[in-house]
Parts: structure tokens; sequence; C-alpha cells
């Protein structure tokens, strides 16, 4: 009888190291390859952010069996809603319609699709029904508005980082067999390769390097933030934000980042921008160093130049303390105060950039039944 602990704890174990969600970080010459990166610190074995101390400091006095039990025991009663938030079912006839202007689809969290010029850019797609390596852990709200098959063909999939709300393998396996192309932070595409995506589709790019599409222009941006899959030895592949540059018109988008200096700096080199998705969910004072609280994603927006903004990392998963509405709360009295033009579509609703967009604060009704 005193085997069967050492027993599951083998079992356990064995189910980790078989787990092909883990993905698989980045060995030999790929490896020596990034590591001529400036952003990877040979000393640590790790790519750092521009304060390359900023992740220990966040971790000082935050130990995970504290924080484990806030997740568990803690935070908001309303973390999940309890009734089907709205949705609409995307018209792709439409969007794939000739238009001078952005076109995009928010499916929630950091999954977006936009038409930019002609080209189909999906972003961070997480269609799967968690956003962890095992299905039972970090369920979505709700199913996906639309199913994989239902979309469009993809031109390119933009990944920001590794973590499983914007690396997700089961929607990543749907892509195996299609022509749909990859562009990925430095590293993150040895995990796209052990999925069986072939070379010849996976580009991945440093901070400030870019890739040409047609005519537009992608340049891999700076953020503050971390990554890995497996909970142990992480930081092994690069996170970033996304700048697109069309003939007409740009937009940029986040990934997860703490505040910092880069938002300026990105604003100042490539702004002003169209269109801004910045994170806005999933946020608390205890990671402010990862995940920028509701008053800076405004003032991110700020920097960047932006003109108008659609918050993500909010409204389907429950990653953090907060109850599911509060980021759309806090960031609209933060839009008021400095007069941004905030879009906050449903999940699948169609947006045209340059078409007037009176958008409902719709959450606000499930407040009141709350």
């Amino acid at each position: 009888m005193r085997s069967l602990p050492i027993y599951f704890i083998c079992l356990f174990v064995f189910l980790i190291l078989q787990c092909k969600a883990f993905g698989k970080d980045p060995t030999g010459d790929h490896l020596e390859k990034i590591k001529t990166s400036s952003h990877f610190d040979n000393s640590r074995e790790q790519f750092v952010n521009r304060r390359p101390d900023i992740l220990e400091k966040m971790r000082e006095n935050q130990s995970f069996f504290s924080i484990l039990t806030k997740f568990l025991f803690g935070g908001d009663k309303h973390r999940r809603p309890d009734i089907k938030l709205p949705e609409e079912k995307p018209d792709f006839k439409e969007f794939l319609e000739p238009n001078e202007s952005i076109k995009f689809i928010w499916f929630g969290h950091s999954t977006f699709l936009v038409n930019i010029e002609g080209k189909l850019l999906l972003f961070d797609p997480v269609f799967s029904e968690s956003a962890a390596p095992f299905s039972f852990m970090v369920k979505r709200f709700q199913d996906a508005v639309v199913k994989l098959e239902e979309l469009p063909d993809i031109d390119y999939i933009i990944i920001s980082h590794d973590h499983y709300d914007h690396l997700d393998l089961p929607t990543i396996e749907f892509f195996k067999l299609k022509s749909t192309k990859f562009i990925t932070p430095l590293g993150v595409i040895s995990h796209l390769r052990e999925w069986g995506i072939g070379e010849d589709r996976l580009t991945e790019l440093d901070w400030w390097q870019s890739v040409e599409i047609g005519k537009l222009k992608l340049v891999c941006t700076p953020a503050q933030h971390f990554s890995g899959r497996s909970g142990l030895n992480g930081n092994k592949t690069l996170w970033s934000s996304w700048t697109v540059i069309g003939e007409k018109e740009r937009f940029y988008f986040s990934g997860d980042s703490g505040y910092d200096v880069h938002f300026k700096d990105i604003g100042e080199k490539f702004g002003p921008f169209d269109l801004t998705f910045i994170e806005n969910g999933q946020y608390n004072p205890m990671w402010e160093a990862v995940h920028v609280l509701p008053e800076q994603t405004a003032k991110a927006h700020i920097d960047l130049k932006g003109k108008r903004l659609v918050p993500v990392h909010w409204g389907m998963f429950d990653l953090s303390l907060h109850s599911w509405y509060e980021p759309a709360v806090s960031l609209e009295k933060e839009s008021e105060r400095y007069q941004i033009d905030l879009l906050t579509p449903k999940f699948g609703q169609l947006v045209k950039l340059r078409e007037p967009n009176l958008m409902e604060r719709w959450w606000k009704k499930f407040i009141q039944r709350d």
C-alpha cells in the first residue's frame, strides 16, 4: 500500500512528460541561432525583457501556493458569467468583399481575424474548449462563435507568444494540412515543427525585424512578458507585440505585456495607428509587470498614437481574480477620461473601420443581472 503514492506520482510525471501540448523548446542548431539575439541572456540561458530582473522582482513575496489558493477559493464571485454572452454569426462573404479599409472580427480573448488590403491575418487563434494542456482546465465561457471549418482560407497566422491562451495545439493541428503560413517571435516555431507544420510555412522574427507580405509589412515589436508551456525552465522562446503596416492603414497588437517604454517607442517609430488591439483583462496588481491594468491600456493606446482602441484578452477565459466584466467597465471609464474612441464588438461581430460603428456596451445589462 505504501507504494501507491509513489505509483501515482510516477504516473503523473509520465503523463506530464508525454503531454503533446507542451510542444518542444528550441534545441540544437535552432537554439544556437536564437542565442545570437541581443534579447537572449546566455548566462541565464533564456530570453529577457528590457529590464532583465523584472520577473524576479514581480515574484518576490508571491508564493505559488498562496496564488493558487486565491485562484481556487478567492476572487470575485462573478469571475465567470452565469449566462451565455451575446454573439453574432459573422458573414464571411461580406468580410471577404474587397474594401479599402480594415475589417476585423473578434472571437474573444486575444483571437481576432483581420482583412487588410486583401490579406487575411488570424492572431493568436484559440478555438478549443480550454486554454491549458489538459481539456478539463481553464474552460472557455462558451463555444467559439464559429467552428474552424467555417473560417475562410487564412493567409497567415500570427502568434504573440507560446502560452496556452495564445498558442493552442488543437487549433494549430487543424491547419496542419492547410496552406496557411505562420509568423512568430524567435523560438516559437519549434513548437509548430513538433506539431507537424512544415518548415516552408514558418517564419520567426526578433524584435524590430520585419517581413513583407505582398504590400504589407509585419514588424515584430517588443513586449514585456514571459514564455513557457511546461512550467519548468521557461523563457526559452521570445514574446512580442506586432505592428502591421499597409499602404493605406496600419494597426498594432500588443500581445501580452506589462507597461513600459516600448509602447512610446513603437508609437514614435510606426505611429499613428488607425487601430490598436491592446490587452485589457486577466490582470492583477500582483503581476502588473507582465499584464497592463486598464489605466495602462489607455495610456499605451495614447503612447502608440492610436485612433481607435479594441480591448482584447478578456471575455472568454477566467485567468485572474476580477469579475469577467470588470475590464470593460474600467476601460470605458478611462476611454471617457481620455476621449478614446473605444470599439467593443460582440463575439463574431464584423467591424468595418471606416464605417460608423455605434458599439453597444453590451456587458452592462449582464452587470445588472449579476
